[in-house]
């Protein structure tokens, strides 16, 4: 190649054949870049697991293409970090400016405001026009999200989903939404019974191939001392896994997805979820093709109505509406706490060490795979970090580093927001704060639990339901305005009304913060 025209920028959540930065890709004279490095890899305590799934996914990725006729300049991360050519993308990339030439470069808008301004300033620095093209991936883009946002008082997804519905005649008929209801939910909080959720179809496992194999080992020597375990990786990593995966769960999980979407049981890790969210973020699969997999399986009888809903409303809901929020607010969105909640983030998070048989089951799942499902992440982890005063961002920060599928455009809008109520309001109308009762309710782990849902005092208090009334206490000016608040800020005026007893939960609740502050602090 005499003269280099473009130098394409893939990121490693952009491994999508059809990238809108591959437009009009000439092989004579444009090439591809994508680096691994250490500042992506230690911004947060990444999760071992997490770093082999794009290392290995972002490898396979480089090879299609260049199995297409692409030149790709690929930067690896060795063992030794000493033959590392830099530690963050603007590094490397100036190396490569500085050595390729480019007359300018190009990338599909980033999933992350940090590194999207790094790129920014990387390509000012060296003189050179940077082209950022939509991310056609998702159905809704950034304008045509503000463009809906405008006077708006407030961004209800509600109202966002029936807008998509229709704009996509998605689940539409002569315009109206099939099944007669725009969402199923009454029909989607089944729990299992007492004999427990039975014989739930398993994934579709993944053996890890050469080249995998050869990350996983890279990232036990290089970054061995990060949480998780390596053992069993098993995950999707080039787009045919990808979409076996998902076809798997269309066929298997999706016709009772929708009812059992809720529940919890103990050592029940995947239950009827995909488990299709990284696949979907690394854009190894296309949310089009995810929609419309379970839509025509409801169309051939395959699946009921509440099911599909249900899923469809995850993607073409929630997934196109957080990240138009995560735009429209950035970078302000980041620092917002709402609560003023300050503490750092428990080390039960980071080993899952507890006494609290739902927080340990759930941080099991999350060490060992990297992965909860949303009412584990919202109802049981959020909830216990959210009652605690958990600084949002820190959490969010904890979320990035814990999940496979976390980039920033999705997790801070989910852990920020919805799950830690820091922005107040934007993503979600009330905190989801619950007692240790719903998750009585929703599944079996307090009958083995030394602790006891109902109780907020004494020795066998769960501290969840401790947590729980302090935090209703505490914030009491913040949520007497907040009219879907009224029913518990009404409960809370009866245990204000025995002072005693609010005493005695005030102060088990200080103990319980003053237990998390004394922890040995957690760090990279």
């Amino acid at each position: 190649m005499s003269e280099l025209r473009n130098l394409v920028i893939v990121l490693g959540d952009q491994l999508d054949a059809d990238l809108s930065a591959l437009d009009a890709f000439d092989p004579a004279c444009d090439a591809v870049w994508m680096a691994e490095n250490q500042t992506e890899a230690t911004h947060v305590w990444c999760h071992k697991k997490r770093l082999v799934l794009f290392f290995a996914a972002m490898r396979h990725h480089r090879d299609a293409l260049r199995e297409r006729g692409f030149t790709v300049y690929y930067h690896a991360l060795q063992a030794d970090a000493r033959h590392d050519s830099g530690r963050d993308f603007a590094e490397i990339l100036a190396v490569d400016i500085n050595r390729r030439r480019p007359q300018r470069l190009v990338m599909t808008e980033c999933g992350d405001h940090r590194v999207q301004a790094m790129l920014g300033a990387c390509a000012e620095h060296q003189g050179l026009t940077l082209q950022v093209r939509p991310d056609r991936h998702f159905y809704c883009s950034i304008d045509a999200f503000s463009e809906w946002a405008d006077n708006r008082k407030s961004l209800l997804l509600e109202g966002f989903y029936r807008h998509m519905r229709r704009e996509h005649q998605v689940l539409m008929e002569d315009g109206c939404p099939v099944g007669g209801e725009w969402n199923f939910d009454k029909q989607n909080r089944e729990r299992f019974g007492k004999t427990g959720p039975g014989n739930i179809p398993a994934l579709h496992h993944f053996r890890p191939d050469e080249m995998t194999r050869e990350v996983i080992e890279l990232v036990s020597a290089r970054f061995g001392s990060h949480p998780g375990n390596l053992e069993g990786f098993d995950l999707a990593v080039t787009r045919d896994e990808a979409f076996t995966a998902l076809l798997d769960f269309i066929d298997n999980r999706l016709p009772q997805f929708g009812s059992y979407q809720d529940a919890l049981w103990t050592d029940l890790q995947f239950a009827y979820h995909s488990r299709l969210s990284a696949a979907l973020n690394l854009h190894l699969l296309n949310p089009r093709e995810c929609v419309e997999a379970a839509v025509e399986a409801y169309e051939r009888g395959d699946a009921p109505i509440n099911s599909v809903e249900g899923f469809v409303r995850q993607i073409l809901g929630w997934r196109e509406f957080v990240r138009g929020v995560y735009w429209r607010e950035m970078p302000a969105y980041a620092d917002r706490n709402a609560l003023q909640a300050d503490l750092p983030v428990p080390r039960v998070l980071w080993d899952g060490d507890t006494d609290m048989a739902c927080v340990a089951d759930a941080m099991a799942n999350v060490l060992e795979h990297g992965y909860a499902h949303h009412i584990q992440r919202l109802m049981v982890l959020g909830l216990f970090a959210l009652v605690a005063g958990v600084n949002p961002r820190d959490f969010h920060e904890w979320h990035m580093a814990m999940y496979l599928d976390a980039i920033d455009w999705v997790s801070l809008p989910n852990a920020l927001g919805m799950s830690q109520f820091g922005d107040g309001g934007v993503v979600g109308t009330k905190p989801y704060c619950a007692s240790g009762n719903y998750i009585n309710k929703m599944s079996n782990y307090c009958k083995s639990c030394r602790f006891d849902y109902k109780q907020a005092t004494g020795d066998k208090a769960c501290p969840i339901t401790t947590l729980y009334w302090d935090f209703l206490d505490r914030n009491h000016d913040a949520f007497t305005s907040n009219q879907r608040m009224a029913f518990q800020m009404k409960n809370l005026e009866k245990k204000r009304a025995d002072t005693p007893l609010m005493h005695d939960i005030r102060d088990a609740a200080t103990k319980i913060k003053q237990q998390i502050l004394q922890q040995e602090t957690v760090t990279s």
